[in-house]
Parts: structure tokens; sequence; C-alpha cells
């Protein structure tokens, strides 16, 4: 039994390597009490920074850059973008994947940005401070991969590492987004908002290339959701005849024995 994608195609390579080579700057211009880095100040999005000072380079420069502190951000990253990414990869090649890769990641970069400052400009929920909070990493980008992988093979069965269950590639992004929502919370260090940005980014650029035919629209979304409510209505129907009839049986069996 294998485990992995058959080859890595150079493009996964080249991606993680930049990534690494980056983490490694991280780490040679930490501070002297080992928080934050010089390379972190200058790339990670902020929403004032970007819309206050506009350094709209953050919106790039972010998804290259990961925790310090924590190696399993950059680890688990790189684990999900080698073991989907190079599937899509070789099926797509380079040039159309560093182009997914990239929308995606600057879309998420951009969304970061944007929506606590668009929410602190009407006064909705956001301190001075949260405008102020950076933002590192490509797991928005690695999200959009993701959904290519989910839309390219939606019946590929995938087995998970935590837990290790088998599971359908196309309900691999709800899983996320539930396990996101159950860890979300006040003290949550998560980008929801990145990690969702990221997969709509991809959803909505996969549906304008039209190049991917198991990626869903609106239209095949309202029909299998009006399919789910007929089948459940059929199933609700059926059970109430069969407690109807029950009821009427019971009652034979009673007006029987009288």
């Amino acid at each position: 039994m294998s485990f992995g994608p058959p080859q890595t195609p150079d493009i996964i390579k080249n991606i993680m390597i930049a990534n690494g080579v980056v983490f490694i700057a991280q780490l040679l211009t930490r501070s002297a009490g080992g928080y934050g880095s010089l390379v972190s100040e200058w790339g990670a999005v902020t929403p004032l920074s970007v819309w206050g000072d506009y350094q709209l380079w953050r919106m790039f420069t972010y998804m290259w850059l990961h925790s310090e502190s924590s190696f399993l951000h950059i680890a688990f990253n790189m684990f999900s973008l080698w073991m989907f990414g190079s599937p899509v990869a070789l099926v797509w090649g380079a040039q159309r994947f560093l182009r997914y890769y990239l929308v995606c990641g600057i879309g998420a970069g951009f969304m970061i940005a944007s929506l606590p400052y668009m929410l602190g400009l009407l006064g909705i929920g956001t301190t001075a401070l949260e405008l102020r909070i950076p933002t590192v990493g490509a797991s928005g980008a690695v999200m959009g991969v993701l959904l290519a992988y989910s839309f390219t093979w939606p019946d590929r069965t995938i087995m998970l590492l935590f837990p290790p269950i088998p599971l359908k590639a196309i309900y691999l992004i709800p899983l996320l987004f539930l396990m996101e929502w159950m860890q979300s919370g006040p003290g949550s260090n998560i980008s929801h908002t990145g990690h969702l940005a990221g997969a709509l980014v991809g959803w909505i650029y996969l549906l304008n290339e039209g190049r991917t035919p198991g990626a869903p629209t609106l239209q095949t979304l309202k029909l299998k959701w009006r399919r789910w409510r007929m089948r459940r209505n059929i199933r609700a129907v059926h059970r109430e005849d069969e407690r109807e009839r029950r009821r009427w049986q019971d009652d034979d069996d009673q007006r029987r024995f009288h």
C-alpha cells in the first residue's frame, strides 16, 4: 500500500522550498526574546497595514510566512500541499497550478485585510487592536488546493490522519470547516476568514475558468438541496404512514379482545 502521491511535480517542490527558505529567514531574524521576526514584521498581513498604510504587498508575502513558535504550522501546510497539490499539479500543469495557488492565497489575504477593516469602519465588532493582529501562513492557498482536489476527484476515498477514517474527497472541505467551527471561539489564533476565503476564491476561480467539471455551480447545489429535502419529506411521510398503520392495527387488535 503506497502513501502519498506517486510523483511530486517540480512546482510543488519549488513552492515547498520557497516556504522553507522563508521560514529559516524568519527563525534567523527573530528578536532576542524569540517573539516575532523582522521578516514577519515586514511581510505579515494586518488590516491596518494594508488599508491604513497601503502596504498592499502584504496580501502576497503573508502566504510565504509561518508561525516561528510552532513548526507544526508550516509542516501541516506543506504536507497538505504535497499530498493534495501534487496530483492536481500533475493534471493541470505547473503554470495553471501556480496561477490558481497564488489567486487563492492573495484572495484570502485580501479578505483577511478587508473584512475586519470594513467592519471597523462600520463600527461592528472590531477593535483597534484587532486591526493590528498579524496573520501569516499558506493555509488560504492550501484550502484552495484541497478544494480543487475534491472537485477533480470527488469520489476518490482518502484516509484521514486524525481521526483515521476513510472519507470521500468531496466531503473533505465541509469536514474541515466543521472542525474549525468546533475549535473557534475567544482566544482562537486560527484565521477562519483566511481559510474560508481561500476555498471561496478557489471555487469562484474554478467556476469562471470552466475547466473542472466537478466544480458545483449554485444551480447544481440548489438542485441537490431540493432533492435532499424531497427525500427527507418522503421519508417523513413514510414514517407517518407507518405510525398511522400501526395505530389502526393496534386498534383492531384491541377490538378483537373486547
